[in-house]
């Protein structure tokens, strides 16, 4: 009679993390190993540690509140393109509905005028 196994669970690891080692820091290496690993992005404060041991490459992002506030004002400025493009579709319907064909046209230069200065300050911008 064979047997049937699952082969449920997690999948073993090539190489396991079996050794362990203990380091002790004074209070105010603890705070110099805490304010450079808050300015790394890594998953966990061991692999920070391999990382600084082993001599790998390591990223720092700092993070500037004002280019913060810059780079989230672009990207309301990108929703605001959107809309504004969903509105000239709706306006320009509007128009051929409810004008006559001059008129429309007349409002539709103004509003074509418009557009091509926002594409400019647009390029500007980037």
């Amino acid at each position: 009679m064979t047997q049937n196994h699952n082969k449920a669970g997690r999948k073993p690891k090539i190489d396991t993390t079996v050794f362990r080692c203990s380091v002790n820091f004074t209070a105010s290496e603890q705070a110099m190993l805490m304010a450079m690993y808050d300015r790394v992005q890594v998953e966990s404060m061991s692999a920070f540690i391999k990382m600084v041991l082993f001599e790998k490459p390591f990223k720092v992002f700092y993070v500037d509140e004002n280019t913060r506030i810059f780079i989230d004002k672009l990207s309301s400025l990108n929703s605001l393109y959107r809309t504004v493009g969903v509105e000239y579709g709706l306006l320009v319907k509007t128009l051929r509905e409810n004008f006559t064909e001059a008129k429309a046209m007349r409002a539709l230069y103004k509003l074509e005028q418009q557009t091509i200065e926002l594409v400019k300050v647009s390029q500007q911008i980037v």
